[in-house]
């Protein structure tokens, strides 16, 4: 189509290789597993009796770099630790990023593509976040959860997280296999966490909300944001502190996050959206499905032609043969949009149609799912055994 898009790489680690790396440092998988299994396990970890897996909801890399004065244990200061880098994946949004956690596989594969996705079943878009318990269709994760292996193989798997998610249909499918153990505050669970690894050998998951929640509303650069991130490095310290000497700590992300100014809150031109049938994704990754018979071609044509410098579009052929989605299950892409928009620098696209005259539009101040460096690279500290 004349316009190049970027590509995905293929050969980096990132959150699909979180959990397989943990199962190999237990001693519970080997390269003949992963291998069978078509998994990759390409963070080196040292061994350890169990593990606990910190998932902090929108902590990026580079949020982090910045506040580091205020979480000295996560930024790990030379000499105290080990902090790198790791790679989210595409969408950067909470429903595709922890079901590739969970997974080990892509979006491609694992099916849950975004925020929200096409069913091609009932021609709707069901959200992929909240709307397991009434939207999304049985069978719709494509891929088994690492947790209901880690049974198998001889490891106890437990999620530690708020009450509300205990019984969520969320829940159900991207954790199924875990016991869900509830905590509601930070010091919370990571109490429930170090009870959890105190015998045996577990794969903890701990899930921590909190910032991305403040992020959305207040944005990542709020002292309302600052303040939980405080709040949260001192637990992990205190959680690398108790654990046993034989436990390991691993702390990441599922995305980062970026404040989108007002002024770069974008209004979808209605016409560009005529022949759309269904919206779906983030405001900053934009999937949209087409009608039959549409010239998806000219369609893609007029959104560079729009917002070319603005945003990446592609068509979902061109999307796919970059990678962005990871290897995609022919039953997968269906549910990917026929044109897929992914915002550049601090923009965010909008479907305002069906607001009223005069009526203000909501918008998150934190806000993810493309592309940048701030929502693709999360941190990745080890500590504990691990380190």
């Amino acid at each position: 189509m004349g316009t190049s898009v970027p590509t995905a790489p293929d050969a980096a680690a990132n959150l699909a290789d979180v959990l397989p790396s943990c199962l190999v440092a237990l001693g519970a998988a080997d390269d003949t597993w992963l291998r069978e299994s078509g998994l990759e396990a390409r963070i080196t970890l040292r061994p350890a009796r169990s593990a606990v897996v910190v998932l902090v909801d929108g902590l990026g890399a580079g949020a982090l770099s910045a506040r580091a004065g205020h979480a000295r244990w996560l930024a790990a200061a030379k000499g105290t630790g080990t902090a790198k880098k790791l790679r989210s994946g595409f969408p950067t949004t909470t429903a595709a990023a922890l079901t590739t956690l969970t997974t080990g596989r892509s979006p491609g594969t694992h099916g849950v593509v975004g925020y929200s996705g096409w069913e091609p079943g009932s021609g709707t878009v069901v959200n992929l976040l909240s709307g397991w318990d009434n939207q999304v269709p049985a069978g719709w994760l494509l891929s088994e959860t690492l947790f209901t292996r880690a049974t198998g193989l001889g490891v106890d798997p437990v999620v530690v997280g708020p009450d509300r998610y205990r019984s969520s249909g969320m829940t159900a499918n991207v954790l199924g296999g875990a016991r869900y153990v509830s905590a509601d505050s930070i010091p919370d669970r990571v109490d429930a966490a170090l009870a959890a690894t105190a015998t045996g050998r577990s794969l903890v998951y701990l899930y921590v909300p909190e910032l991305d929640s403040i992020g959305h509303k207040h944005g990542w650069q709020s002292d309302r944001w600052t303040a939980a991130l405080e709040l949260l490095d001192g637990e992990l310290a205190r959680l690398d502190a108790r654990s046993a000497a034989d436990v390991g700590v691993l702390v990441t992300a599922d995305h980062g996050v970026l404040d989108v100014p007002e002024h770069a809150n974008i209004a979808i031109d209605p016409l560009l959206l005529t022949d759309v049938v269904g919206v779906a994704g983030d405001p900053r990754c934009r999937q949209l499905t087409v009608a039959p018979g549409t010239d998806v071609r000219a369609l893609v044509g007029a959104f560079r032609a729009k917002y070319g410098k603005k945003a990446f579009v592609a068509s979902r052929d061109e999307a796919v043969e970059a990678g962005w989605f990871g290897t995609v299950d022919p039953r997968v892409a269906p549910r990917i949009g026929d044109v897929v928009l992914v915002a550049r620098g601090s923009w965010a696209f909008n479907d305002d149609r069906a607001l009223r005259a005069n009526e203000t539009p909501r918008r998150m101040v934190g806000q993810h799912g493309a592309m940048t460096d701030d929502e693709l690279f999360v941190p990745l500290r080890l500590a504990g055994a691990f380190a």
